[in-house]
């Protein structure tokens, strides 16, 4: 039994290693955005900073964070995008927050545009999220229109 969990752990380990390699292969190829995202890209994620040396690639970051916010590949499923919830770091996650918020206020704006949201997510996470829960706030209805602010 313990062998069998092995050899699986071991498996999952190749398979995530694998992912790695190919999503490295695509940041040094300019085309990791063409990519849909899968099932555990937070780990491989882990093992690209890992192997960097503790160095966080930001481009592999930011395509995480939009994959979240556009509901992409695997995060179309709730299920997933919460799981990433608990996987992902603070900074991409509240890049993901902020980039769905700006997305759904300016629907028109292009990638370039929103460039900035990853660098405050870097910088201010919480900031970052707390944004994000603003812009949220900010534009739900209230049930009191026409009352003075």
């Amino acid at each position: 039994m313990a062998a069998a969990a092995w050899e699986a752990e071991l498996r999952k380990a190749a398979r995530t290693a694998a992912h790695a390699d190919e999503l490295q292969a695509l940041r040094e190829l300019g085309t990791l955005e063409q990519t849909e995202p899968r099932d555990r890209d937070g780990a491989v994620r882990d093992e690209l900073t890992r192997r960097a040396g503790g160095y966080v690639q930001a481009e592999v970051d930011a395509w995480l964070a939009h994959a979240l916010a556009a509901h992409l590949g695997h995060y179309r499923d709730p299920a997933a995008r919460e799981e990433a919830a608990g996987l992902l770091t603070p900074p991409v996650l509240a890049h993901a927050a902020l980039l769905a918020e700006l997305a759904r206020l300016v629907p028109t704006a292009a990638p370039g545009e929103l460039a900035f949201a990853a660098r405050l997510a870097t910088a201010e996470p919480e900031a970052a999220a707390d944004l994000a829960a603003l812009l949220t706030r900010a534009t739900e209805p209230t049930g009191t229109e026409g009352s003075p602010a």
